[in-house]
């Protein structure tokens, strides 16, 4: 048998997972296959006459199958419970999560529901009020719930001292930057120290809410997905994901900062007809944004060889922690 070199990330042939897939749940045979993204993890877009799917192959240096176990489990509770979610679909034998065998190692893959509807990223009211009560009733599912297996944890542990650490070799030739993101993190910390923290909603948070990550359908009816993040943390860093929308559209000078302030405590307000909030959650919410932005730096730099290559320059790296502080003046009384 003729040895094959190692591969740390490889493509899945979408003419063989067709196939696969269609035999495995039982799909019309005019079921079409072709890859929709190369990321950290895959999607792939499966559409017959009558239906389209998302299946999605994750990777084991990103996502263990234990982590995957617990994604499949929590998007089943979010379904039973009345949540609008894309869900893991049983194969034939009843399995939601199927295994490759790749140049790589064991690939673990799932077939989701298509989320119907489109991404809108300039929201109506109505639309904001709907969101609100959604992922407030998201979240009543996602605080009452313990999963058997591991999801990350969102702290100040995993998003600022760990990802500070990891970092340090990359902020070698950078030094100012990296003492601003040390002194920043510093201050959040201090910051949460005036919070009554005791009294925050805690569970299962998406963790990455962005109007990318949901689709309204013709009704004006949500369904979320990608779930790939979803963590145990404060529950407002959800909340803190979609400020980040109105972020980068004033950033981007897609929105005026007196809108992109009304619509977002249009959301706010609608969120807590089904969900209260205590005085310290709304004010805290802003200074878990930096907590986010340097988590992910740290995931760019994680996925360096198979992602973030094409773009993780040092240029790159000093616009990132200019963003950073750009959010701290717009959003964060220290």
């Amino acid at each position: 048998m003729q040895n094959i070199f190692p591969a740390q990330y490889s493509t899945l042939s979408a003419t063989a997972l067709k196939d696969y897939l269609i035999e495995a749940y039982h799909l019309q045979p005019d079921t079409t296959c072709k890859l929709l993204i190369r990321n950290v993890s895959d999607a792939y877009i499966l559409e017959n006459k009558n239906k389209k799917y998302i299946f999605k192959i994750y990777r084991d240096v990103h996502r263990k199958l234990n982590q995957i176990e617990a994604e499949v489990e929590l998007l089943n509770i979010l379904k039973a419970n009345g949540n609008s979610v894309s869900y893991p679909i049983k194969d034939v034998n009843g399995k939601q999560i199927q295994q490759f065998d790749a140049i790589e190692g064991i690939r673990n893959g799932i077939l989701f529901s298509f989320a119907e509807g489109k991404v809108i990223l300039d929201l109506e009211s109505t639309q904001l009020i709907q969101l609100g009560k959604d992922i407030a009733k998201l979240h009543q599912s996602t605080s009452s719930i313990k999963l058997h297996n591991p999801r990350p944890v969102f702290n100040f542990e995993t998003t600022l001292a760990g990802p500070l650490q990891t970092l340090k070799p990359h902020f070698a030739e950078m030094p100012v930057e990296f003492k601003y993101l040390s002194d920043v993190a510093d201050r959040v910390v201090k910051k949460f120290e005036e919070f009554d923290t005791s009294k925050f909603s805690y569970g299962y948070c998406h963790y990455d809410l962005f109007p990318k990550n949901f689709h309204f359908d013709e009704a004006g009816n949500i369904t979320f997905f990608d779930f790939d993040f979803a963590g145990e943390g404060y529950l407002i860093n959800d909340l803190m994901t979609f400020l980040n929308h109105y972020f980068f559209h004033q950033l981007n000078n897609l929105i005026a900062k007196e809108q992109a302030e009304k619509d977002f405590e249009v959301f706010l307000n609608a969120y807590q007809q089904v969900r209260p909030l205590t005085d310290d959650e709304l004010k805290a919410i802003p200074f878990l944004g930096i907590t986010f932005h340097i988590f992910f730096l740290k995931f760019f730099y994680d996925n360096y060889d198979d992602w973030s290559n094409t773009f993780l320059t040092p240029r790159y790296t000093k616009h990132r922690v200019a963003m950073i502080k750009k959010w701290e003046e717009m959003y964060c009384n220290f």
